[in-house]
């Protein structure tokens, strides 16, 4: 799979969580947000909420807990 290169404004605290992670954890924040891109591209009429929500389920469903998730950004 090819990757591009792209700019996202974010909040100051979600840039430094991003910035302090470490390069594996970067990489599994940089699968998360593509996957919440794609289901958003697929959801036609969806509101972004429902597709969060989608990803979440899904998500939850390979196992990601909120307990691993909160982990994962507050690690430094």
């Amino acid at each position: 799979m090819s990757t591009e290169r792209i700019i996202l404004e974010v909040d100051s605290e979600a840039a430094r969580v991003f910035e302090s992670a470490s390069p594996a954890e970067r990489g599994k924040l940089q699968v998360l947000l593509g996957a919440w891109l794609k289901e958003y591209a697929r959801a036609d009429a969806a509101s972004l909420a429902e597709t969060m929500d989608e990803v979440s389920r899904k998500a939850r469903e390979r196992g990601l807990t909120p307990e691993i998730l909160k982990s994962v950004l507050e690690e430094e």
